[in-house]
């Protein structure tokens, strides 16, 4: 499990005005999903979809979401069980499993995609990034070559190839049409070091954009305020993933 209830984002708030509200989005094989928008009072030229972990969308994630609108980046938070679980908040303790394991790789694409063209409805062109923790910092990761125009994919601990998949992140590097952003625990017993060298191996050989970034000691779900050890490197993290978006927001062919 990557995030307790008491669970919070370890960053600082920005300086920009921001508010949310829960929405609902249609994706295109008629799904509706529960999805959390940030957005601020100035306008955002580059906007981010938050990929939740294997619990979907709840409080943690929201706040992300609005912590990346108060730096500056509109954003939506989606959940991936509207197929299976429906709408709306869920309890704490709730059996997620079993959603889990009925998601579809075509079933995510779809619920970004509807994501992305929510960011997208006022300026066909503004730069979407995805951001996505464990199961879904992998799913951050595939988003770059699903066709998306993507200005960007950041994965928070995510695995390159999940054990249930049979075509993970590191197999589909080759159709990446994104930089790419990797932030790993050193010491996460989940994802060994090799399978990092492995992916990092894979991007470098596809001529993919990236930055692997491996935060000696730190276990997985490191970016937590109860891991007050690790604030620095969280912090640190944060600053990563600002600097990527300034870095890839003013992509020449998107």
């Amino acid at each position: 499990m990557c995030f307790d209830q008491d669970s919070a984002p370890p960053i600082p708030r920005g300086d920009r005005e921001a508010h949310g509200r829960d929405l609902v989005l249609t994706a295109r094989d008629g799904n509706r999903l529960s999805a959390f928008e940030a957005t601020g009072a100035t306008p955002s030229t580059a906007a981010v979809v938050v990929l939740p972990d294997v619990r979907g969308l709840f409080r943690f994630y929201k706040q992300l979401a609005l912590l990346a609108a108060h730096a500056g980046h509109d954003a939506v938070a989606i959940d991936y069980f509207g197929r299976t679980a429906g709408l709306g908040e869920r309890p704490h303790e709730w059996d997620f499993w079993p959603h889990v394991h009925d998601t579809t790789f075509a079933g995510i694409r779809d619920d970004v995609a509807a994501a992305v063209s929510h960011l997208r409805a006022s300026d066909p062109d503004r730069a979407v990034f995805t951001m996505g923790f464990c199961f879904g910092g992998s799913a951050s990761w595939h988003q770059a070559a699903n066709g998306l125009a993507l200005s960007g994919a950041i994965g928070f601990y995510g695995r390159p190839r999940r054990p249930e998949e049979t075509a993970g992140a590191i197999d589909r590097v080759a159709g990446m049409a994104c930089p790419i952003l990797a932030l790993m625990g050193g010491d996460d017993p989940s994802i060994p070091l090799q399978e990092v060298t492995g992916f990092e191996d894979a991007l470098a050989g596809a001529g993919v954009p990236h930055e692997v970034v491996v935060y000696p000691g730190a276990p997985h779900s490191f970016f937590d305020r109860r891991y007050a050890e690790f604030a620095e490197d969280s912090i640190d993290a944060w600053a990563r993933v600002l600097a990527f978006i300034a870095a890839n927001s003013s992509r020449d062919g998107r």
